[in-house]
C-alpha cells in the first residue's frame, strides 16, 4: 500500500507515524512535508494548494490511497480531483468542506436543523456590522467568514474594540478575501472542548475528547494562536454531556450534512462549549485538529489505516475503533515572537530516544541538519496512566529538545488537572 498525505505540519505528522503502524503500508509520500517529516516519509516538493501538482504527482506515481489532511486543500477540491483520477481519500469533498469553508454557511447550517450554537448575525456590509454592534452586549465575538489558518476570530472586551476588529476584518483585510463577510456572535462561556470523530456521512465515531491551549502565554494571555498545546481526555467531556453532544450534535449535523446533499466523509472536528445551557457549537472543522491530532491519535488503539479506509467505502459501523483510557499531553515548542514574528534557521537536536514522540510542524533540513523554519517547531507528545504523569513527560523530553529562540507554555494541562481534583 502506497499512500500519499497531503500536508506538512505537526498534524500530518501525527498522521503518517500512525498510517505506518500498518504492516501493508509500504511508501508514505508528505507533500510538501518537513524536514523532520522527511524521518518518516518522502518528502515531495510543492504545496498543498497547488492542485494542479497533487495530481500531477499522483499521476506519476502509484498511489493506492491518498489522506488530505489541511483544511485548504479540502474547501479547494483536492479529494474531488483525486477521486476523478481514480484515487480513493481520506477527506471531505469540496461540497462537504464547505462546513469550515464559510462560518455562515455553518450558522445557517445550525439555525435550519436546530444545532446549538451561539446567537449571530451575518453581515457583508461594514455599516450594517457596526449598527449591530451597538445593540450588542460585550464581549462579542466577530469572525471572518472564510479560512484564515484558525486565527479569523476577534473576542472583543469593549465597544471600542468590537469596531476596530470589524475594520481590521472588512477594511484593512487582515484575513484577506476570508473577512469580506462577517459573523458577529454571542460570547459564550464555560469549559471548550476539541472533539474529533470519524464518519462516513451515516455513522459517526467521535474520538477521545481534548484540552486545547491557544493563547500564546502562561494563563491564557497573549495572542490567539495555532495552539501551544493538547491535553486528553477533556475532564469537562464527560458521560453525561458525551451523550448529550451525540444526540444534540453529532447525528443532527451529519444527517443535516447529508440532507443538504453534503455528505461529510472523513474527520470532522467538533469545537464546543460547555455553557451553563448544555453543550454548544463554537465551530466545526473540516479535519484533524492541530494539535489536538497530537494527543488523540497516540491514543487510538485501532489501525488507523483500516478505520480511514472504512470511512472512505461507507462502512464504518462494521469496524470497531477502540482507544486508550489512557491520557495524553502535547506541549508545543515555538519560535519566540510567535504568532506575529520569528526567526527561523536556528538548528534543531532532537535526541535519539525522544525523537519517536516528537511531531514536527515547522522544520526544514540544511546541509542535513534539520533547522527551525516556523512559528510552531514541533509539539513533544507523552502517553502516560494519569494526566499528571503525561504533563511532566511531556516537558522532560522537551527540556531536552534544543534550538535557539525557542518557547513554550509552561502550564499546559493545569486547568484539566484541576477541574480532575475539583
Amino acid at each position: 500500500m502506497n499512500i500519499l498525505v497531503i500536508g506538512g505540519g505537526g498534524r500530518e505528522h501525527a498522521i503518517i507515524k500512525k498510517l505506518k503502524e500498518n504492516p501493508t503500508v509500504e511508501t508514505v509520500w508528505a507533500l510538501p512535508g518537513n524536514g523532520g517529516i522527511a524521518r518518516d516519509a518522502v518528502c515531495v516538493p510543492g504545496k498543498a494548494t497547488d492542485l494542479d501538482a497533487i495530481c500531477a504527482f499522483a499521476a506519476a506515481n502509484p498511489v493506492d490511497y491518498a489522506v488530505v489532511a489541511p483544511d485548504d486543500p479540502l474547501v479547494l477540491g483536492a479529494v474531488d480531483r483525486l477521486n476523478a483520477m481514480g484515487i480513493p481519500c481520506f477527506g471531505p469533498n469540496a461540497a462537504a468542506a464547505v462546513i469550515e469553508g464559510s462560518n455562515a454557511f455553518s450558522k445557517e447550517l445550525m439555525k435550519k436543523y436546530g444545532i446549538p450554537t451561539a446567537r449571530y448575525e451575518i453581515f457583508s456590509d461594514r455599516q450594517a456590522a457596526l449598527e449591530y454592534l451597538k445593540t450588542q452586549p460585550v464581549p462579542v465575538v466577530i469572525k471572518a467568514d472564510g479560512l484564515a489558518l484558525g486565527k479569523g476570530v476577534i473576542i472583543a472586551q469593549t465597544p471600542e474594540e468590537a469596531e476596530q476588529a470589524v475594520d481590521a476584518i472588512m477594511l484593512d483585510k487582515k484575513f484577506g478575501k476570508s473577512g469580506d463577510t462577517i459573523v458577529i456572535e454571542e460570547f459564550l462561556t464555560g469549559p471548550e472542548v476539541s472533539v474529533l470523530s470519524f464518519t462516513d456521512g451515516k455513522t459517526v465515531v467521535p474520538m477521545v475528547s481534548s484540552m486545547d491551549h491557544k493563547r500564546a502565554g502562561d494563563g491564557d494571555t497573549g495572542l490567539n494562536t495555532g495552539g501551544m498545546g493538547t491535553v486528553a481526555p477533556n475532564p469537562y467531556y464527560t458521560e453525561e454531556v458525551a451523550a448529550r453532544c451525540m444526540e444534540e450534535i453529532f447525528l443532527p449535523t451529519v444527517r443535516a450534512m447529508a440532507a443538504e446533499g453534503r455528505p461529510f466523509a472523513g474527520c470532522l472536528y467538533f469545537g464546543l462549549m460547555i455553557t451553563p445551557d448544555g453543550p454548544k457549537v463554537i465551530e466545526y472543522n473540516c479535519r484533524f485538529g492541530d494539535p489536538e491530532a497530537q494527543v488523540v491519535l497516540p491514543l487510538l488503539k485501532t489501525d488507523l489505516l483500516t478505520v480511514m479506509q472504512a470511512v472512505t467505502e461507507g462502512r464504518l459501523a462494521e469496524v470497531p475503533v477502540e482507544f486508550s483510557d489512557r491520557h495524553a499531553a502535547c506541549v508545543i515548542m515555538a519560535s519566540a515572537g510567535y504568532p506575529v514574528s520569528y526567526e527561523k534557521g536556528y538548528p534543531l537536536t532532537i535526541p535519539e530516544d525522544v525523537a519517536d514522540h516528537v511531531y514536527v510542524a515547522g522544520a526544514a533540513l540544511k546541509d542535513g541538519q534539520l533547522v527551525t523554519n516556523g512559528g510552531r517547531v514541533l509539539g513533544v507528545t507523552a502517553v502516560a496512566d494519569s494526566l499528571q504523569e503525561a504533563v511532566d513527560a511531556a516537558y522532560d523530553m522537551a527540556g531536552r529538545i534544543r534550538f535557539d529562540n525557542s518557547y513554550i507554555r509552561h502550564d499546559i494541562g493545569a486547568r484539566a488537572l484541576k477541574a480532575i481534583k475539583a
